[in-house]
């Protein structure tokens, strides 16, 4: 189990944004931007990689719920990243939609 599953399961605490019966966002605890929420579902999903034709509707809705979070802290400009296994910098195994804004981000990012 991730530590992502166990906020889903309120087995640990998080600064939760947003929750539906699809998705949940949190606050990230090591933030990279002023503002660094993470976007993640309730399915558990591994990685990008390992979604089926079924998580099409899923991977929308997580982009739709940046959207609107972006919007609700007022983000003009943000980022969002999703990273794919261990050599991209992925370290949850449980696919996560990263929302940064709040500063300047710079292209490429690193």
């Amino acid at each position: 189990m991730t530590i992502f599953q166990k906020i889903i399961d309120r087995e640990i605490p998080a600064e939760i944004v947003y929750e539906d019966d699809r998705a949940l966002a949190f606050k990230d605890i090591n933030p990279q931007a002023p503002v660094h929420i993470l976007v993640i579902p309730k399915k558990p999903i591994a990685k990008v990689a390992d979604m089926t034709t079924d998580d099409k509707e899923l991977a929308g809705h997580l982009i739709w719920v940046a959207r609107e979070i972006a919007a609700d802290q007022e983000l003009d400009d943000f980022r969002l990243v999703v990273n794919n296994g261990s050599g991209a910098g992925q370290t949850v195994f449980h696919l996560h939609v990263h929302l940064l804004g709040g500063r300047g981000l710079e292209w490429p990012p690193g």
